[in-house]
């Protein structure tokens, strides 16, 4: 069974449920409510409406975002939605 374009964007959206910015990591939970650990560098950068290049501090508890990811270390995470934006959504 073939997975539509929305199915595929709904499961590689992750939730960041905690960032603890000293040890470089972010705790996500995927579509499934399995949670993971990512394991981040300093030259991991953060993209968002706000900023671009951003790093760790600019990610929150609730954000919605998608990772790009090399030799198992996330480079690049796009916030797709800010936890306040998720918070206003009608669809909730």
């Amino acid at each position: 069974m073939t997975q539509s374009v929305t199915e595929w964007l709904q499961r590689s959206r992750l939730m960041v449920v905690a960032v603890d910015k000293d040890e470089g990591r972010v705790l996500v939970k995927d579509h499934a409510d399995a949670c993971t650990e990512l394991s981040c560098h300093e030259r991991t950068i953060v993209v968002s409406d706000e900023e671009m290049g951003g790093n760790l501090e600019a990610l929150n508890p609730g954000d919605i975002i998608k990772v790009e990811s090399a030799a198992g270390r996330a480079e690049k995470i796009v916030v797709l939605r800010r936890v306040w934006e998720e918070l206003a959504s009608p669809e909730l």
